[in-house]
């Protein structure tokens, strides 16, 4: 019995010793492991660096409701209009009747966000973007929903010199798509002023972006049009303020 029994210890001691050296290596490896990360945080944890920016658009309008604001995050080969050139079929779609989807369905966005309707004048959206790096450009695009097919918004603007801390206030000026007559005519004016169509893939005007005439109304001597003084806007419609929180 005592043989049996200082065998058992024995044993139990070699599996006993067995466990401490295991348990010794894996705490040194563990501590090794520790020692070989990038400590970029506090606690050694390695943590993606995040870019944050707060991206404000105010309507500065009279009585022009401003289409879902869309903002859009891509890379510099994307441009979603150029004065002088023919829109495209998404801008087109946006600038006639406030649909986003065909711009924001374009394979060279990689982040966006939009305002769930319209916003009213005198009111403002505000949102936050977050990018795993700063190497990108900023578009903004909304309809002026009382006119034919006017927009404004923000072209391409780079995000790569903001540091912490950093503010940019910019004006948006008004644009023409040049995709339909601004025939200011009830049936074609989508906004709550005439309630008419919206996009139409007939093109029956320049067939290119140039910034807006303006709006004539009715009180003007457009005697066939659906729009009154109130509707009538300047050269800058909106204005934003980006700023880098992080």
């Amino acid at each position: 019995m005592f043989t049996l029994l200082k065998k058992l210890n024995h044993s139990s001691l070699i599996k006993n010793n067995k466990k401490r050296s295991a348990l010794a290596a894996l705490v040194a490896t563990t501590t090794l492991l520790a020692g070989c990360g990038d400590n970029n945080g506090d606690d050694g944890v390695v943590t993606d660096q995040v870019y944050r920016y707060q991206v404000t658009v105010t309507n500065l309008t009279h009585n022009q409701p401003l289409s879902p604001v869309t903002h859009l995050i891509h890379g510099s080969d994307y441009q979603a209009w150029s004065i002088g050139s023919m829109a495209s079929e998404a801008l087109e779609q946006l600038a006639e009747s406030g649909d986003n989807s065909a711009v924001l369905d374009n394979a060279m966005i990689t982040e966006s966000q939009a305002s769930e309707g319209v916003v009213m004048p005198g009111l403002s959206y505000q949102t936050t973007l977050e990018l795993s790096d700063k190497d990108h450009y900023l578009t903004i695009l909304s309809m002026l929903v009382n006119t034919n097919d006017a927009f404004t918004g923000l072209n391409k603007h780079a995000l790569t010199n903001y540091s912490v801390g950093d503010k940019t206030l910019l004006s948006l000026r008004v644009y023409d798509a040049g995709t339909e007559s601004n025939s200011e005519l009830q049936a074609t004016i989508p906004g709550p002023a005439g309630q008419g169509e919206g996009f139409n893939v007939q093109r029956d005007d320049t067939d290119f972006v140039s910034m807006h005439p303006g709006v004539v109304s009715m009180d003007d001597g457009l005697s066939t049009s659906v729009l009154n003084e109130s509707h009538r806007i300047e050269s800058v419609v909106a204005q934003v303020v980006i700023e880098r929180l992080q």
